[in-house]
């Protein structure tokens, strides 16, 4: 059995987290194989992620590299073929250029809240989202999540952020900024507050009555954006 689990591995590409279930011996014999797998860990073959999940290291020429992060949570985001996360939070400040700041910590959305865990050098923690998770819904969660954090986005300044954010909402479509407004109804009073101002100023036209009646018109939203960066603030009450 063991040549056969070594000969299954071979085949497995470098960095790809995998379980004892992608085993067809572990039907008949899930401690002997779980043993083996941890055999292999002790000489050095394998990387133990968590338990259950291994993975093939790749050395680089300066040595062993980091495995992937979208590796380290598949099984976080996707079950059955159909994604039930999505990674945010410093992941998405990070992929949409709005820091540089690598963070140790991961955040990942999903429609339900779990406890906080840790895989490899990374701590997992998990954010509540009320709106549907697909393929199609994801970037625009992902940007909506950073209006949402826009306080606590690393290294940079809030003139910036804001800049950068106004330049990924004019990238999209009249189809995705009809979605997005719909998907932040269900998000923070800030969300929806820097949301609107900032499609108002992309676009004075555009209807944003849906946003702007969620909000409380006694709430201040303080976020230190310049005048001249996100001119229609003083409307949806940001200082």
């Amino acid at each position: 059995m063991t040549a056969a689990i070594r000969n299954a591995i071979n085949k497995f590409p470098l960095g790809e987290v995998f379980t004892i279930t992608d085993f067809p011996e572990t039907a008949k014999n899930p401690k002997g194989v779980s043993k083996i797998l941890n055999d292999l860990v002790a000489e050095g073959v394998l990387r133990k992620l968590s338990k259950g999940r291994f993975y093939k290291p790749q050395i680089g020429r300066f040595g062993e590299l980091s495995l992937d992060t979208y590796q380290t949570v598949k099984d976080l985001l996707e079950k059955d073929g159909k994604m039930i996360g999505y990674l945010t939070g410093h992941s998405a400040f990070n992929d949409l250029m709005l820091t540089t700041q690598i963070s140790a910590i991961l955040q990942i959305g999903m429609r339900r809240e779990k406890k906080a865990l840790v895989r490899g050098s990374y701590q997992i923690n998990f954010i509540r989202q009320d709106n549907a998770i697909t393929e199609e819904n994801i970037p625009l969660l992902r940007l909506l999540d950073c209006l949402r954090f826009f306080k606590i986005i690393p290294d940079t300044t809030p003139d910036k952020s804001c800049q950068r954010l106004l330049t990924l909402l004019k990238e999209l479509d009249e189809q995705q900024i009809a979605k997005i407004k719909k998907l932040a109804l269900k998000y923070t009073p800030q969300t929806i507050a820097l949301l609107g101002a900032m499609i108002e100023t992309l676009n004075p036209n555009e209807g944003t009555s849906a946003l702007f009646k969620k909000l409380n018109p006694m709430t201040v939203y303080k976020l230190s954006i310049s005048q001249n960066i996100l001119p229609t603030q003083k409307k949806w009450r940001i200082k």
